[in-house]
């Protein structure tokens, strides 16, 4: 296994054991089938802090979250921490929080957080909180969706293919005024496309867009083709930091002058309506394969599709 993917299974074990406050160093390399002399040089030298120190700091962030949000009595959670004794725990609070839990408690924090370079942190009710492994910027993640765009996109139009034409012309019942009133799954897929032809003419200087071919092979021809125009066009220049760029978009009449930046946005913005409801058009023809094409996975993140998850809400 790389260090890296043991490293995170270290901390799913420590996160997993913040419940058993008794649990000592042993214990956790045991659990990560590792001698106790490798398992404390990997944990020290990839979070800067010894095993035991960084159990300790994560209970510490806990018992403070807990003391700042519920009404557990300071012995309560000074057990939950590992503590055997009130007096125990005070002390080791306050060398932490340079406050007592009873002062701490009466007081509004912005934050249960203690300093650490690993920047890794207790994350209520019982998770921890990773920073990334690399800084992202804004343009990243406005980049990382319009590539689930893409891919979305060209996914939906390959399963227009298991379709006859009465379901692909057939009217979608919701439907959104003034975006794609009336909109069947082809008109959807037709303008999905069209949108990166339209602009990509645009900002290339062009004066009139063609109509395209809307059978299912047109479709995918079309967009193997707008695609590089569009990223070469829009995308590319967004990502160089260039997004605050402005064209004068002739197959307008008016013409009219327009961004990068928002250009891209507003494709993802449009398309994004367009995509869910040909999913949900999908879906009523029993095609269930793409779920509601959350872009979490695209954009980051390990868990499952989110608009699926159940939640506890009071």
């Amino acid at each position: 296994m790389a260090d890296g993917n043991r490293l995170r299974a270290i901390l799913e074990l420590v996160e997993e054991s913040l419940d058993e406050p008794d649990l000592d160093g042993a214990g956790l390399a045991g659990r990560a089938y590792l001698s106790r002399y490798h398992f404390d040089r990997l944990v020290r030298a990839s979070l800067g802090e010894p095993p035991g120190g960084f159990r300790r700091r994560l209970l510490l962030e806990r018992a403070a979250y807990r003391l700042g949000s519920t009404s557990e009595s300071v012995i309560e959670i000074a057990l939950e921490a590992g503590y055997a004794s009130p007096d125990a725990f005070t002390r080791a609070f306050s060398r932490a929080y340079a406050v007592t839990p009873t002062d701490y408690r009466h007081r509004r924090r912005s934050s249960h957080w203690l300093p650490a370079d690993s920047g890794i942190h207790f994350h209520p009710p019982g998770g921890l909180r990773l920073p990334a492994t690399e800084r992202s910027s804004t343009m990243d993640v406005l980049t990382r969706m319009y590539e689930h765009h893409i891919w979305l996109s060209g996914e939906i139009i390959d399963r227009l293919g298991q379709l006859d034409d009465s379901t692909l012309d057939r009217r979608i019942d919701v439907s959104v005024e003034q975006i794609d009133a009336e909109s069947s799954l082809r008109g959807l897929a037709d303008r999905v496309v069209r949108q990166l032809e339209m602009w990509a003419t645009a900002v290339e200087g062009g004066t009139t867009i063609p109509a395209g071919d809307t059978t299912v092979a047109g479709l995918q021809a079309r967009l193997r083709t707008a695609e590089p125009r569009f990223r070469a066009a829009v995308v590319a220049p967004v990502q160089d930091g260039r997004a605050d760029d402005t064209f004068l978009d002739l197959t307008c009449a008016p013409p009219q002058t327009f961004s990068l930046g928002g250009v891209l946005a507003h494709v993802l913005t449009f398309s994004a309506v367009r995509r869910t409801l040909a999913i949900g058009a999908l879906s009523t023809a029993g095609i269930t394969d793409l779920g509601a094409g959350d872009p979490m996975h695209d954009v980051g993140g390990t868990g499952d599709d989110a608009s699926a998850i159940t939640r506890n809400f009071e």
